[in-house]
């Protein structure tokens, strides 16, 4: 039997999503096409660090992760995304306010 490779032993799934419908988040990071991504060429940008969104959808990967649904509304994408690629955005100003 075939054993998935993981990258976390955590299991989100044992608990409620992070993020709920119509939340506003802001991208961790820069995120790129890893080919699941239709009509974008693989490695093609998709979502810059910083860009703002609003979760869309809430699904499930692995039995183990929430995936969510994020419409990048300013740049017309609806990427998948994980929590730890996600921040709240007030969180995220709250950061900015305390760098100053």
């Amino acid at each position: 039997m075939a054993k998935i490779s993981r990258d976390s032993d955590i299991v989100e799934l044992d608990g409620p999503p992070l993020y709920d419908y119509g939340d506003k988040v802001v991208a961790r990071f820069n995120i790129r096409n890893d080919g699941t991504y239709r009509g974008r060429d693989i490695g093609e940008l998709l979502v810059k660090k910083g860009d703002v969104g609003y979760v869309a959808s809430i699904g499930t990967f692995l039995q183990q992760f929430y995936i969510y649904g994020v419409d990048f509304y300013e740049r017309g994408t609806l990427v998948g995304m994980r929590s730890r690629e996600l921040l709240e955005f007030e969180r995220e100003a709250e950061r900015e306010d305390e760098s100053v």
